[in-house]
């Protein structure tokens, strides 16, 4: 496709939540929550600070590292469920800040969001419509789950990533792809009120149905599929084995859902690189925080083959195999 990542970066807060904290606090089961999900321990914002701040931090981080004029940046895709406010867009709060001079937008597909801005941001690359694009996924996840939730609330947390896109070699960039969504599955992960189809009033507010609601049984059920059954149409589209791919980013929801999948595949543990009990579920911030720290762990290097797919409500997922 000739697109290649120049560059990365990432942000979390400095608000560590540990397992032990959500015990003091809410009364959660520590053992609970890293047996059933791997998570130890999680990252919040502090009051005042929100998604845009997250991604301007990420962004600067992947241009500074980059060594690129930020005038020279024409395209930025965020994709983020949390945005700082209904309009505008979080990602125009970001290009201000960045002092960025090109359109920016939103791209709204919960934790597959940064795939989804991934993906559309290459074609920006390849049919030479920009130059540079910046993509960051962030989500400010904190804000909108219940501090009562014991089911969901502890799988979450905070932070942000991004990467900067370019023209690259022929041989560089995308190999496959998939984007897709079921819409059918939207209940099983969802926030009921703040839309135009329930607003937010005095009812809706004190009975909760602003937070995120999850059925977590069904949605690990669907995740461990679909990671399947998108690793094996990337593999059978490009003629690649299991072992051919140098690395697989998988979204850090669940080690559980992420080693059944490994398992059934017959991915090797050493291939699988997570973070998610040092961040737990960051939903946009995912996948590009998750690269971030297999680049500087120097787990990716020229010429590497990577699998990284994002996937959550919607139901919606993004996948694809990248030549490094």
């Amino acid at each position: 496709m000739g697109v290649q990542v120049i560059a990365c970066g990432s942000h979390v807060p400095e608000n560590v939540v540990t397992n032990s904290d959500l015990k003091a606090r809410y009364g959660f089961d520590p053992d609970w929550v890293e047996q059933r999900t791997g998570i130890l321990e999680r990252r919040h914002c502090p009051p005042g600070e929100a998604t845009s701040d997250m991604a301007v931090r990420a962004g600067r981080e992947a241009i500074q590292a980059a060594g690129v004029n930020p005038q020279e940046i024409d395209l930025l895709i965020v994709g983020t469920f949390t945005p700082d406010f209904q309009c505008p867009s979080t990602a125009c709060l970001v290009q201000d800040r960045l002092g960025l001079d090109c359109p920016a937008f939103d791209a709204a597909a919960a934790c597959a969001g940064f795939m989804y801005a991934f993906v559309t941001a290459a074609q920006f690359i390849a049919t030479g419509n920009a130059k540079y694009a910046l993509v960051i996924g962030a989500d400010c996840n904190s804000r909108i789950i219940n501090p009562n939730d014991q089911r969901t609330f502890p799988l979450f947390g905070d932070g942000a990533g991004a990467v900067l896109l370019t023209r690259g070699e022929p041989h560089q960039g995308f190999m496959c792809y998939q984007m897709g969504s079921d819409g059918s599955g939207g209940p099983l992960l969802d926030r009921p009120a703040g839309g135009t189809k329930q607003p937010l009033t005095h009812e809706t507010l004190d009975a909760g149905r602003h937070y995120l609601k999850m059925d977590g049984r069904s949605v690990f059920k669907w995740a461990v599929r679909l990671l399947t059954d998108t690793t094996e149409l990337m593999l059978d589209k490009t003629g690649l084995g299991i072992h051919d791919v140098s690395l697989y980013l998988y979204h850090q929801a669940n080690v559980r859902i992420i080693s059944s999948a490994a398992e059934q595949l017959g991915i090797p543990p050493e291939k699988v690189f997570n973070n998610l009990q040092r961040y737990g579920n960051t939903a946009g911030g995912s996948v590009p925080l998750v690269l971030d720290e297999a680049i500087r762990a120097g787990r990716i290097n020229r010429g590497d083959t990577v699998l990284m797919c994002g996937f959550g409500a919607g139901l919606s997922w993004g996948t694809t195999l990248f030549h490094w």
